[in-house]
């Protein structure tokens, strides 16, 4: 037999492990942990997709890479549409402040 006197922490992993993973991970003090990990998922699939299927720089097929330098009024209008998207419409007209009402019970 192998004594693990020294080694709490393998005993530790051994409980751990023959724990149900919902027992573990599905509690209440984790949600913040799901949260922040399930917010940063989505917007990296976000600006993944968004950069592989609309970017003006970025094409997939080779008729499109064989192009070479992208110049040309529908090249430019194109460029501007990417620029331009609906999240960046929005908050053209958004204050740039994080809490705008605190702000301005603040000052006063």
């Amino acid at each position: 037999q192998i004594s693990l006197a020294g080694f709490s922490h393998v005993s530790s992993l051994a409980m751990a492990s023959s724990k149900a993973w919902r027992e573990i991970w599905v509690r209440p003090e984790v949600y913040p942990i799901w949260a922040a990990i399930g917010g940063a998922v989505s917007l990296s699939a976000f600006f993944c997709t968004r950069q592989i299927t609309t970017s003006p720089g970025f094409r997939v097929y080779k008729d499109g890479r064989a192009e070479g330098v992208h110049e040309g009024k529908a090249r430019e209008k194109e460029g501007t549409q990417w620029r331009e998207h609906s999240i960046r419409k929005f908050m053209r007209g958004v204050s740039p402040q994080i809490f705008p009402g605190l702000n301005d019970a603040m000052s006063k």
